[in-house]
């Protein structure tokens, strides 16, 4: 068995047939290597093959086990979960909106502007959408040029016709060490490789984006520097000019995701390298998934490379969605369930903080989501199954690494799904299993 699939199918095999349990912990990468007679780089190969196919995963300066038999074989953040309380996915959907939505769809559904709604547009739309996006996206001073406008379907068609446009496959895009699991799947897709970037308490840290440049060249960066996902750290100011300065001194430009950013006021990454950054949005947070419009803002001379990438990708959005989400951004609709959503957001932080008192809590007070390090006696993966068993959904920290291989022993909590007092019986309920002394690995 020279190849590592062949290696890895044997090892698969072992785990299928119950020779190796939910739990057990696997060689070092070396020890395997020389119980096998294989190189160092081939056993690391066969563990990450088994990573990818979601029977084993690393975690840090633990070690690797064979994962439970309970661990979601899908990537997280994909498909909506069957649990009864989803803190997986976050959706923020409050009652009050409702009505709100309903009189921006009677406005577009009239005679005198449906036909026009249910015409094919272009990527770029109509010169008076694109004044109305640039207006719409604009914050804390900064508003982008309306003449870069893009409109796609979704935010992960943002996100990837930008992607596809700026590298081509085989090349390299930076991205943080943890980062949007959606966006690993777009880069497999497009052949791209993503080349994990240190983090902080600040975000990307700036030597290892150098660093990153100088070992092999990026063609771009991915990041998220308001509320970032799965961490909700937001970078301060000194950080983001750092990091605007090494975009203008090298060349590269970022993809910036700015779709939390409408729970906070702070000034994006472009408003410092206006030429260096592209910023991706969408509506799917701030008003809902099934009413959802994504907004690509990019430098003039980059905006016909993207408005090819999203023609080529059938990534531009369609008449009607586009129709209602103007409707809602010009009679201040959306501005008023933003309003809303921070208000809940912050709510609901303070009701998880204290369910969770005493545990390694981290993220912003704004953000819809928590990072709970948890304690040497759990193990992630076991985590997350015993919280399945209690019927909640939560996403472990491997679904957010950039590269397969050793995952923080954390997971992430989203907030926004369940009604207030169900997140507080499952808050409740997970910190009863954090502090059980005898839990159960399966």
């Amino acid at each position: 068995m020279n190849d590592f699939r062949d290696i890895a199918d044997a090892v698969a095999s072992d785990i299928t047939s119950g020779r190796l349990r939910p739990g057990e912990r696997l060689p070092p990468q070396r020890q395997f290597a020389y119980r096998h007679r294989i190189a160092a780089s081939t056993a690391s190969r066969v563990y990450a093959e088994l990573t990818r196919r979601g029977l084993i995963s690393g975690e840090v300066g633990r070690g690797t086990y064979v994962r439970t038999a309970l661990a979601q074989p899908a990537p997280a953040l994909t498909e909506p979960s069957f649990a009864p309380l989803d803190l997986e996915l976050n959706f923020p959907l409050l009652p009050e909106q409702g009505a709100a939505l309903i009189q921006a769809l009677q406005a577009t559904l009239r005679l005198d502007t449906i036909h026009q709604a249910l015409r094919p547009v272009g990527t770029a739309a109509t010169t008076q959408a694109r004044a109305v996006a640039a207006e719409f996206l604009g914050r804390a001073g900064w508003k982008p040029g309306a003449e870069g406008i893009l409109f796609t379907g979704n935010g992960k068609q943002a996100i990837a016709s930008v992607m596809a446009a700026l590298a081509a496959p085989g090349d390299r895009i930076g991205v943080e060490a943890l980062t949007y699991p959606v966006v690993k799947g777009i880069a497999a897709r497009l052949g791209i490789s993503l080349a994990p970037l240190k983090l902080d308490q600040k975000g990307i840290v700036p030597d290892a984006l150098m660093e990153a440049h100088r070992s092999g060249p990026l063609r771009a960066i991915y990041l998220q520097p308001c509320l970032h996902n799965p961490l909700g750290i937001t970078m301060d100011d000194a950080r983001r000019r750092d990091i605007a300065a090494i975009l203008k001194r090298t060349g590269l430009i970022a993809i910036e995701d700015a779709i939390y950013s409408f729970l906070a006021d702070e000034a994006p990454l472009a408003a410092l390298a206006p030429d260096q950054v592209i910023l991706v949005d969408s509506l799917s947070k701030r008003i809902a998934p099934g009413m959802t419009l994504g907004f690509i803002a990019s430098p003039a001379g980059l905006t016909e490379r993207i408005a090819q990438s999203v023609r080529s990708g059938a990534w531009s959005a369609a008449g009607l969605p586009l129709a209602v989400g103007l409707q809602l951004m010009v009679d201040g609709t959306a501005d008023q369930i933003a309003k809303l959503k921070r208000e809940d957001a912050s709510a609901r932080q303070v009701m998880a903080r204290a369910a969770l008192a005493g545990l390694n809590v981290k993220g912003d007070p704004r953000a819809y989501q928590l990072w709970l390090e948890l304690p040497r006696a759990w193990r992630v993966d076991s985590f997350v199954a015993a919280a399945f068993r209690q019927g909640i959904a939560i996403s472990p920290g491997s679904a957010f690494t950039a590269r397969p291989g050793h995952a923080p022993n954390a997971v992430r909590i989203a907030l926004s799904a369940p009604p207030r007092d169900a997140l507080l019986a499952g808050l409740q309920t997970l910190r009863h299993l954090v502090s059980d002394d005898n839990p159960d690995v399966e």
